[in-house]
């Protein structure tokens, strides 16, 4: 399973939703492919005090996509879908992450969420966020700010990985 690769150039003149779903997916490649080339103890290397990996980056936005796309439109609760209580433990990371397991995780999860608002439209409401009803749109517009700051995260957290080497 691959994420797909539509540009954000090709769909200029496409619909918003199109647009939407070219830069939600640009952005999720590119969080996926910041572990591409990294050893498994380089992506667990802790750099900053939090305790924000590069493999626990990947690992959280598998949470995120699961709890806009999943929590958020079926209202199943965390512990249905088995997904951390809250964003801070989405980061911790067990013996059995690995690349390969964390990679095909979150690849799973952004072809679910894809799945997920199919028939929706963006102005349909998610009822199952604490905040209440929001729309699909909105919930787009979160997501691309929340998967921005994490390519941001991610590309600083490589940069130091292979400065380090």
């Amino acid at each position: 399973m691959t994420l797909p690769n539509a540009s954000t150039e090709d769909v200029i003149k496409e619909g918003i939703r199109t647009q939407f779903e070219a830069f939600l997916d640009e952005h999720r490649r590119a969080l996926n492919a910041s572990l591409d080339g990294l050893t498994e103890e380089q992506v667990r290397r802790r750099l900053v005090p939090s305790r924000t990996t590069l493999l626990g980056l990947v690992k959280h936005v598998t949470f995120v996509e699961k709890v806009w796309f999943d929590e958020a439109v079926t209202r199943r609760s965390r512990a249905e879908i088995g997904i951390p209580a809250t964003p801070d433990e989405s980061f911790i990371l067990d013996d059995a992450d690995t690349i390969q397991s964390i990679q095909q995780a979150h690849r799973e999860a952004c072809e679910a969420s894809r799945l997920a608002t199919a028939n929706l439209d963006l102005d349909d409401e998610l009822l199952g966020n604490r905040r209440g009803p929001l729309p699909l749109r909105w919930v787009y517009l979160h997501m691309l700010r929340e998967l921005a700051q994490h390519c941001g995260h991610a590309d600083i957290l490589r940069e130091q990985i292979l400065a380090g080497e």
